[in-house]
């Protein structure tokens, strides 16, 4: 469902952009990737995120020249800082090495990967200094639990985090219990990587093979894949950025991100894949 993101800063994007993990690892399928990525674009998909971890930097030289013919202002590019790369002695070539491989002067928003043994404080401070320098127009973390959200928000200037990105999709709702409240709570909009499922061939097969996803698809008219998409864009606050790596994936999540799943066929996905109704660990893949 097409819906909109409010970011603390007042930014405000649409519910679904492009993710890239994995992405410009294979060079015999790079052309198809760039091609991906540039559909995406035409179609409004302009929320690109990536990473300076993602095939060492192959994702962010990717996605660098894929964005060439598109004027800079149309796109909301987002990457991610290593945890041992966030202190103050090495965020500002870190973030400088991935805007070269962008081929860009700014970054709308810069991720910590994943909390590491850098102070939180230590790291805020040194993307607040980012902003200052125009190098980001705003900052978030990635793979925050509640109790390191909570730490998050209690050092100065934590409260100018934009985002939390954790892995969200049908089969892994963990974070509803707690987290995404939390979120929702204070403003920050939650972003979903892998919501078409993540690396888990069991996993997939599970899904795929369950009779209600098999009824609905046939129901409605549409995939497996689309119907995981349609679940996560219909939830509030919530940018979903699955990965495509062919201009035929990216149009099928687009069609997907068009239509809306009724309150009685949500409810059947909550019968068949329900939310956990005690505190988990935040999954990663």
């Amino acid at each position: 469902m097409i819906s909109e993101i409010n970011f603390p800063d007042g930014r405000t994007i649409k519910n679904l952009g492009q993710g890239s993990w994995y992405l410009g690892d294979k060079p015999q399928q790079r052309n198809a990737e760039i091609e991906a990525i540039q559909a995406g674009i035409e179609l409004g998909l302009t929320n690109i995120d990536t990473a300076e971890m993602y095939g060492n930097g192959r994702s962010e030289t990717l996605i660098g020249e894929a964005i060439q013919p598109f004027a800079r202002k149309d796109l909301f590019l987002i990457s991610k800082v290593l945890p041992y790369n966030a202190g103050k002695d090495r965020i500002f070539q870190a973030c400088t090495d991935s805007l070269n491989r962008l081929k860009t002067d700014y970054l709308d928003l810069y991720l910590l990967h994943w909390q590491g043994s850098v102070p939180l404080q230590e790291t805020v401070s040194a993307m607040e200094a980012l902003k200052a320098q125009g190098l980001i127009k705003g900052w978030g973390v990635s793979n925050f639990d509640m109790d390191q959200m909570m730490d998050l928000l209690a050092v100065e200037n934590g409260d100018q985090c934009q985002t939390n990105q954790v892995l969200y999709h049908l089969l892994s709702r963990g974070v509803e219990f707690e987290l995404m409240g939390f979120l929702q709570d204070h403003h920050i909009p939650m972003m979903a990587y892998c919501p078409l499922i993540g690396q888990e061939a069991s996993q997939k097969k599970r899904y795929i093979n369950h009779s209600q996803v098999k009824s609905l698809c046939k129901k409605l008219n549409i995939t497996p894949t689309q119907l995981l998409l349609m679940f996560v864009t219909q939830k509030e606050n919530v940018l979903a950025i699955p990965k495509a790596g062919s201009a035929e994936h990216v149009l099928a999540n687009f069609k997907a991100w068009e239509m809306n799943l009724s309150a009685e066929n949500l409810a059947i996905l909550d019968v068949a894949f329900p939310a956990p109704n005690k505190k988990t660990s935040l999954h990663v893949e």
